[in-house]
């Protein structure tokens, strides 16, 4: 994946980080199960298949932390539309909800609103290198050698933590680790989690 930065906010259903959902169907932003706030978007990514489809990816943030250790907790929620299902452990908040969006630090640690453009460039085959950080498909390796979220789900996308550096172009914090998406069989339900070694 490689970022461009959104000359204007971006209304197509593509690939990218921050700015608000592009929805394919009914707006609908989860809630955080604990303290019933809107949780924040962090991006939408395709869903691979004949129709277009895509995954929208919400996380909590407390403290800094962002929730999703537990792909089933309810801290983070990947929506899939159109003709998606909600998990059953999402809580939605009503018609009308919003959050906020993805961010990175500015001076005196304000928040500042992004939005980037996701472009998908093919990978060459590895051949025992590192994987790229951040990518869409394919295979996925795990700080701890395995996913949490097991067959048939499929891997959809996988995304690194960011932040502390002056010129990163996001705040995602994952303790130095990887967030991992996944997808139903039918490609209608998702689920997210981060790890770190």
């Amino acid at each position: 994946m490689i970022l461009g930065p959104a000359e204007q906010p971006i209304s197509d259903p593509v690939a990218k980080f921050g700015g608000e959902p592009v929805w394919l169907a009914e707006p609908t932003w989860p809630l955080d199960p604990g303290s019933g706030e809107p949780l924040v978007f962090i991006g939408q990514f395709p869903v691979p298949g004949q129709e277009l489809r895509l995954a929208y990816l919400f996380l909590d943030e407390e403290d800094i932390v962002m929730g999703g250790t537990d792909p089933e907790r309810g801290d983070a929620v990947l929506l899939v539309q159109p003709d998606g299902r909600i998990p059953s452990f999402a809580v939605i908040g009503p018609p009308g909800t919003r959050g906020r969006t993805l961010w990175r630090w500015g001076p005196d640690d304000a928040e500042i609103p992004v939005e980037w453009r996701i472009d998908l460039q093919p990978v060459p085959p590895l051949l025992g290198a590192e994987e790229p950080r951040d990518h869409l498909g394919g295979a996925a390796r795990y700080p701890n050698e395995c996913a949490r979220v097991g067959s048939p789900w499929q891997f959809l996308f996988r995304i690194s933590d960011a932040g502390e550096g002056e010129d990163d172009p996001y705040f995602l914090n994952f303790g130095y680790g990887f967030g991992f998406a996944f997808v139903s069989p039918d490609r209608r339900e998702g689920r997210f989690y981060w790890e770190c070694s």
